[in-house]
Order: C-alpha cells, then structure tokens, then sequence
C-alpha cells in the first residue's frame, strides 16, 4: 500500500510535526482542524466562526486529494463545551449534505491555540 503525506495551501501550517493529512491507498486521514484562518494563523472569533473555519479548511485538504465532503466516512468533532453542540451542529450540517458521515462528538477540557471547535476526519476515494 502505498502512503503519502498530503498538505493543502489552503489550510493552515501545522501547529506540531505532523501532516495535514495523509493518504494510505484510497483512504485519507484527515488531521484535526481547528478554526484558524490560514491567512493569518489566527484563531476565527467565537465557536461559530472556528467551526466554519475549521470546516472549510477541512475542505481545502480534501480538495488537495481530489476528495469533497461527500466523501468524509468518519468525523470526530472537539468541543471546548459541549453546550455549543447545537450551534455546530446547524454548521456541519451545511457542508455535509449529500452523505452524513458516522460521527462522534467529544467535550475536551482544552484544545490546542486555546480552539473552541477542532475536527478531524476520513474520507475515502471511489
């Protein structure tokens, strides 16, 4: 099987050594991301806007591996507060539309950059 990182343009550099994902055959694992804009490496303000954020870089990785949101089969999603849970879960559902990924969905007691919303996840090539 062949393995290889894969690292986006569109997302933002890595906040430790590790890739933005990586690609073991026909799955790509996904990294966690967090709402940080890769523009400026800043962290987007409030819950909402990280989890959009995150989401969209989430995005800009799978579309570096010709993959798109219906292509995600696992999610895990890192709350600060799990409270926040149905205000990013109207978000998610707007980028994940066509197949609803398998999902969990986890409260930490501290995410990396002092994040509110990180997720991570696998997708799959047809």
């Amino acid at each position: 099987m062949i393995k290889k990182a894969v690292n986006s343009d569109g997302a933002p550099s890595a906040v430790g050594p590790y890739s933005h994902s990586v690609l073991a055959g026909d799955t790509l694992y996904v990294s966690g991301q967090l709402g940080l804009d890769p523009a400026t490496g800043k962290l987007a303000d409030g819950v909402a806007a990280q989890a959009k954020q995150g989401l969209t870089n989430l995005g800009a990785i799978l579309k570096t591996s010709g993959l798109d949101y219906k292509d995600v089969v696992k999610t895990t999603v890192f709350l600060k507060d799990i409270n926040d849970f149905a205000t990013i879960n109207k978000i998610y559902g707007e980028y994940f539309t066509e197949l609803l990924p398998a999902r969990s969905c986890i409260e930490v007691a501290n995410l990396p950059a002092g994040g509110l919303f990180e997720i991570e996840a696998v997708a799959i090539k047809d």
